[in-house]
């Protein structure tokens, strides 16, 4: 009997170990205790039952909705494939109906997709812009096209003919120098040139608009001419080439770029060559009014003056040399001939020079120039060729400005020298004539 009492210690709770060890006591409250969970066990047992009809209930549902479906499904599949059956039939009742059209209408998928090709960067888009547009639904379609689709594509191609050979006018956007863009009137020449004002205009078919060229070919006159309001015919020029040829333009450098580009060996030469020619004509225009004032004296020997190497040589010897003094007189003559020959020969040294020193200061840019070019390849390789351009143009601008700037100086230093040479000449000339004028008039006189 103990052990049963320890027994049942061990398994109440602490709550019923608490209360007071009557025996009696002890098992009311076990009886209570097991009463209790019974009607718990009871009350879970309930629920779960409920639960289960519950879950059977919802079983049923979801078996129904199944099978709902599933014959919804097969309904479809037969459905779907009737429908396929209908749709084979229907194409094969299309291409027994169509026979040939079929290559028909990939001979205009194709045609179409050429011609957009050939109208992507054509002038007419900006007065038609939607054309291309069309062209590329026809060329991807997939399907038949229609007789109005047909006509569409046939009157686009007319009406590209008919004013591929109009001169038209229409409001475009412009973007000018300033780099703003308006909407401004255009006159368009057939597909090779659009005009505004008196400027030509570059076709930009991405951003589709028009552009004012930055370098504007000859004749802009002619062009602000041609877009005034008139009745008659007037001249133009135009670009065959349908906008290359001026494109072309805008990548060729002016006679000013290509200066730059020779560096500081180019503005040196350039220098030296204004200097040089300025010294020559300077010198041209001294001997030339040199020799006009010795002309002027030679036809009036009787009065000398002294404003003219010949009036100041045969000043020397005076009016009336005397016979005696001949080896005197043509001493005199010599040394006034040698005091006058620098003045008529002065800066044709450094004219000589500067023709001399141009080309060498070429070949000195043209050294560097390559230099740089072996720079550049060095760090770049020769994978882009405008990484050379620089020096390359250096080294070939430089010997070009070099032999023109000392061709014309060696036909100006040719020029001067002569007409040097030339007066020189002319007093020798002159002294010997007047002395022996005089000499042989007093030997008539003694004899």
């Amino acid at each position: 009997m103990k052990r049963y009492l320890m027994l049942i210690t061990l398994l109440l709770p602490p709550a019923v170990l608490a209360q007071p060890a009557d025996l009696d006591a002890l098992l009311r409250d076990i009886q209570q205790v097991r009463s209790n969970e019974q009607a718990a066990m009871r009350e879970r047992e309930r629920r779960f039952i409920a639960e289960r009809d519950q879950q059977q209930d919802r079983l049923r549902e979801a078996e129904q909705a199944l099978a709902e479906i599933k014959a919804e499904s097969d309904r479809l599949e037969a459905e779907f494939g009737r429908q396929e059956a209908a749709l084979e039939e229907g194409a094969a009742t299309l291409t027994q109906r169509s026979g040939n059209l079929g290559e028909l209408f990939g001979v205009v998928r194709q045609a179409a997709g050429d011609t957009r090709s050939q109208w992507q960067d054509s002038l007419l888009n900006m007065q038609f812009p939607q054309r291309t547009a069309m062209l590329e639904q026809l060329a991807e379609s997939r399907r038949i096209p229609t007789v109005e689709k047909l006509e569409a594509f046939w009157f686009m191609l007319q009406e590209d003919m008919t004013a591929s050979g109009k001169v038209s006018r229409f409001i475009a956007p412009v973007v000018g120098e300033d780099g703003q863009q308006r909407e401004l009137p255009v006159v368009r020449v057939g597909p090779f040139t659009a005009l505004q004002g008196k400027n030509y205009l570059l076709y930009q078919p991405d951003a589709e608009r028009l552009l004012v060229a930055g370098r504007q070919p000859e004749g802009r006159r002619l062009v602000a001419d041609f877009t005034q309001p008139r009745q008659d015919l007037a001249d133009l020029n135009i670009d065959p080439t349908r906008g290359n040829v001026l494109l072309q333009l805008q990548q060729t450098p002016s006679l000013l770029e290509r200066v730059h580009q020779g560096g500081v060996v180019g503005y040196v030469i350039l220098a030296l060559g204004l200097l040089g020619l300025l010294l020559a004509l300077w010198r041209l225009a001294w001997l030339q009014r040199t020799g006009f004032r010795v002309d002027r004296q030679i036809s009036d020997l009787d009065n000398l003056k002294q404003d003219n190497p010949l009036g100041r040589v045969l000043g020397v010897i005076g009016s009336h040399p005397r016979l005696e003094l001949l080896d005197t007189l043509e001493l005199k003559l010599d040394e006034a001939i040698l005091k006058e020959t620098p003045a008529l020969e002065r800066w044709q040294g450094l004219i000589k020079l500067l023709a001399a020193v141009a080309p060498l200061l070429g070949l000195l840019g043209t050294v560097t120039g390559m230099i740089a070019t072996f720079q550049a390849i060095t760090l770049f390789g020769t994978g882009d060729p405008k990484l050379m351009a620089g020096g390359i143009s250096q080294a070939l601008v430089t010997t070009v400005l070099g032999l023109v700037v000392a061709i014309p100086l060696l036909f100006m230093h040719g020029l001067v020298a002569a007409r040097s040479k030339a007066l020189i000449q002319l007093l020798e000339q002159q002294s010997a004539g007047l002395i022996a004028l005089h000499l042989g008039g007093e030997e008539k006189e003694n004899a």
